[in-house]
């Protein structure tokens, strides 16, 4: 029996997560560039999208997209604990980091180190999210490509930083959004290279059993659900921040 299980991608899933870091990139980009702009409750709120947008679409959502994107010629479930731990990961350091570089996101050091710690976030993010995924067997790590997919993670982190808050026109955050969506694809499917996978059963087409684990048959309707909540909420804040702005435009406006 070849104990090793044999992969391939499903290019319109690929895709599929490319969109997805894309759109939670430009939320997240647009959003960022308002934390400064405005005090109080809003400003929080924007912190807050940022985090949804940036950590749970952008890069939660995209990778999740991405593993379906992986065919395996073995039975394979997710364990919701590492999953959701994962999301609440990502959506609390990306919040805080954008929270830590706005008070000052001139100064480079600080903007760096900001990239840092959320390129780490990202990156315990991916690999939670993939020790999350269960077969009959284990997963053989190629570490120079996993220190790779670090490297990758801090340097789109700091760019994203960067461009949050240099990102004034509609066109060039189109841009960063891209770039963004190209940099966080780039370091999911660089760790998913690092992993080989090995079944350690004759039975390859059982599906790992566990009491929080839930089939990958499964995983589709739980990320499209959580993520169309994620989308729902940022629209709810975005337009009550757009009334709340509209009584004072107009009072400007009457002035």
């Amino acid at each position: 029996m070849n104990p090793y299980v044999t992969t391939a991608f499903n290019p319109l899933l690929v895709a599929l997560s490319f969109v997805f870091a894309v759109v939670g990139s430009f939320v997240a980009l647009t959003a960022a560039g308002r934390v400064n702009q405005l005090g109080g409750r809003q400003s929080l709120s924007n912190v807050l999208t940022v985090g949804v947008s940036l950590g749970g679409i952008g890069v939660w959502s995209m990778h999740f997209i991405g593993m379906l994107a992986l065919d395996m010629d073995v039975g394979s479930s997710y364990s919701m604990v590492d999953t959701f731990a994962s999301l609440l990961i990502v959506i609390v350091a990306t919040s805080w980091t954008v929270s830590f570089a706005a008070k000052s996101p001139d100064n480079l050091p600080r903007l760096a180190t900001a990239g840092v710690l959320l390129g780490m976030s990202v990156v315990v993010m991916h690999y939670l999210g993939m020790f999350g995924l269960k077969i009959n067997g284990y997963i053989r790590w190629d570490y120079g490509v996993v220190v790779l997919s670090m490297v990758i993670a801090i340097v789109a982190a700091t760019a994203a930083l960067w461009l949050a808050f240099n990102s004034p026109t509609l066109n060039r955050r189109i841009a960063a959004a891209l770039a963004m969506g190209v940099a966080v694809c780039a370091m999911h499917y660089t760790g998913m290279y690092a992993a080989e996978f090995v079944c350690t059963t004759e039975s390859r087409n059982a599906i790992p059993q566990g009491a929080s684990y839930i089939s990958s048959f499964r995983l589709p309707t739980l990320v499209i659900a959580i993520t169309l909540m994620m989308t729902a909420l940022l629209s709810v804040d975005q337009l009550l921040q757009y009334l709340r702005s509209k009584p004072a435009g107009t009072a400007a406006s009457m002035r």
